[in-house]
């Protein structure tokens, strides 16, 4: 059997568990946030996955819907909260993306899934990441986060598109669980998130 075989029963598998482990977590969560959000806890936005084919996202939001006195939305760190503070250095906001793997359009592990704007910036080698299935965690995850530039992190993905394996796919896991508890890489520096790519390649 081949590995894509055993990776999708594996998406499964730990997906259903995890979901049954932190759905108390993600109940609570939600019900936090809906007041703190205005009625809308989850942030849905359509991702380009697989073959750049769409699919809904979901996360938690940790950003308020503020905008200026045009209707434009404020900058990230003036829409940042403390709780979305709290929900990005835990990655709990992370946790709805649990029902995308088990739906089928992304995996627990490959290239995040980023912006359609993105899509028409690529060079053909960065568009290769959308070989594969889009991850809650990937090797760029765990080899910098958002701490890294976009270049870097686009080698790394390309990188896992061409050797993932079972094995690799472990050791990301297990330093997935470490980053997250030591809460590495969650920001740019300078950034209270990161800056947007603007396709320099």
């Amino acid at each position: 059997m081949e590995y894509t075989s055993i990776k999708r029963l594996m998406d499964l598998t730990f997906s259903i568990i995890f979901l049954i482990l932190f759905s108390p977590i993600l109940i609570f969560l939600i019900i936090v946030l809906i007041p703190l959000t205005k009625n809308k806890p989850l942030y849905i936005q359509y991702r380009p996955g697989k073959n750049e084919k769409l699919f809904i996202h979901f996360k938690l939001r940790s950003m308020t819907m503020e905008t200026d006195d045009f209707g434009n939305m404020l900058e990230d760190e003036k829409r940042l909260r403390w709780w979305g503070r709290i929900l990005r250095k835990t990655s709990l906001d992370e946790l709805p993306q649990l029902i995308n793997v088990l739906m089928g359009d992304m995996s627990l592990i490959g290239p995040r899934p980023l912006l359609i704007d993105y899509l028409k910036l690529y060079n053909k080698t960065q568009m290769r990441r959308h070989e594969i299935k889009p991850g809650i965690t990937g090797w760029a995850q765990v080899n910098g986060r958002n701490s890294i530039s976009w270049e870097e992190k686009f080698k790394l993905d390309v990188w896992y598109v061409d050797n993932f394996s079972f094995w690799l796919d472990i050791k990301i896991l297990l330093l997935t669980l470490i980053m997250v508890f030591q809460r590495t890489g969650i920001n740019q520096d300078g950034q209270a998130t990161r800056e947007k790519f603007t396709g320099y390649n």
